[in-house]
């Protein structure tokens, strides 16, 4: 399944801007997604990220993805949520020896999906996503499939992608250095971390 053709084609369909409540991991990865999806959604930017250790890092991503909405569009709005690393680590316990893009990730995904899905159902919103379909790194498959789980749980619509087609990745890097942000070396656990460093 091409899920980047599957959202160019929804897009494509609209004929009004529904609100879309979009999980964001970080500024970076942002830029690409919100640069495709601006136009033809009302959107507000969740930022849902238990995963991202320490909590210095943590807020050193927020910040950065605050000031890259706030010179990208002033249309576009942002809602926080609390730092609550403790839930992350309750889901991945006895996963933490997993290998980067195994079972540990699957479970984090889907922890900041189903956040998504539940305040976008709270607050009616008509579409949820995500901007982690745009890293090489990420499966879109799994985020995809747990996305249409949520949508059926949720009854909220998830709005499919794969944001790192078409060169959405490398733009996502030629955007972050155009707005000169902060780019991580991780994805944001610690267990991520040690694997990269």
């Amino acid at each position: 399944m091409n899920y980047q053709n599957k959202l160019l084609d929804l897009i494509k369909s609209l004929d009004y801007k529904p609100k879309l409540l979009l999980h964001s991991c970080c500024g970076p990865c942002s830029t690409t997604v919100l640069s495709i999806l601006k136009d033809y959604f009302e959107i507000t930017v969740f930022y849902y990220n238990p995963n991202i250790e320490p909590i210095k890092e943590y807020e050193m991503r927020k910040s950065e993805q605050i000031r890259f909405i706030k010179e990208l569009d002033s249309n576009i709005k942002f809602l926080d949520c609390d730092y609550d690393n403790a839930s992350f680590r309750r889901a991945v316990e006895g996963l933490e020896q997993e290998k980067e893009g195994g079972a540990r990730c699957s479970v984090c995904y889907k922890l900041r999906l189903e956040k998504t899905a539940q305040m976008a159902k709270e607050l009616d919103f008509e579409y949820f996503t995500t901007t982690l379909t745009v890293s090489p790194y990420k499966n879109s498959q799994k985020i995809n499939a747990i996305g249409a789980f949520l949508e059926q749980n949720y009854g909220v619509k998830y709005l499919y992608s794969d944001f790192k087609k078409n060169d959405g990745y490398k733009k996502s890097i030629d955007l972050s250095r155009k707005y000169n942000l902060y780019r991580q070396n991780y994805c944001g656990c610690e267990f991520g971390r040690d694997n990269h460093v």
